[in-house]
């Protein structure tokens, strides 16, 4: 499609969410031409890729492939989500990608749908502020049933907390492990996975709850200081 450099955190930087690091230096490493690999966090590599590395802003951002999925409430602690969500507050048009699996991996449908994918935004746009996050499942090209826009899924934990004894007899904990359920709902990128179809979830970077707003300035919130 174009020249094509990669910024990416030189380890495993799973579940590290939107975090910037600000409490240690940042290093560059140029592994090969347009091959980058940076000692922090997925977010720093778009901060420093788009500000320091690139000569001018790029057309796109396109985080991943991700080893493992970024369905539903998991986007919150997703790096790979993330990366894309500081490229979208650059005004840069981008999309993450993941991989609904834990072993095995098969990229090449989420490869070739990812192609085509920066194709069309190149082509379209995205609009400010919005960025897509698109789910594969890891099976071959023909398996896959087509490409469906959803939304975001929910999910309950059960036991995500292991606790276990190291060999002084201090107690120490790992997040993850246990089992949780996805809800089935219809619409949702868990639902689209699951009938083995390709998810594209656009979201939006403003949080803001506006009907809650609208109740709360019913409530005639004050502010009263109690005098001395």
């Amino acid at each position: 499609m174009g020249e094509v450099f990669v910024v990416a955190p030189d380890r495993e930087r799973s579940a590290v969410g939107h975090s910037l690091t600000l409490d240690i230096p940042l290093r560059i490493t140029q592994l090969e031409e347009r091959t980058f690999a940076i000692n922090g966090t997925p977010t720093d590599c778009i901060a420093l890729g788009v500000l320091k590395i690139l000569k001018s802003r790029p057309d796109l951002v396109v985080a991943g492939i991700n080893m493992g999925q970024n369905l539903g409430d998991d986007i919150t602690y997703s790096g790979t989500v993330s990366a894309a969500m500081e490229a979208a507050l650059l005004r840069i048009p981008s999309f993450a990608v993941s991989l609904v699996a834990s072993g095995d991996y098969r990229f090449e449908a989420a490869a070739e749908f990812s192609w085509a994918l920066a194709q069309t935004i190149c082509e379209h746009g995205l609009p400010p502020y919005t960025l897509l996050n698109v789910n594969s499942p890891n099976l071959p090209h023909a398996e896959i049933k087509g490409v469906k826009i959803t939304t975001l899924g929910r999910r309950h934990y059960s036991e995500t907390v292991l606790e276990k004894i190291d060999p002084r007899g201090r107690p120490y904990y790992w997040f993850g492990g246990g089992d949780h359920n996805w809800e089935h709902k219809e619409g949702t990128d868990i639902e689209a996975i699951a009938q083995n179809m390709i998810s594209v979830t656009p979201l939006y970077l403003d949080l803001t709850d506006y009907r809650l707003a609208e109740e709360m300035k019913r409530w005639k919130i004050g502010f009263n200081p109690m005098s001395k």
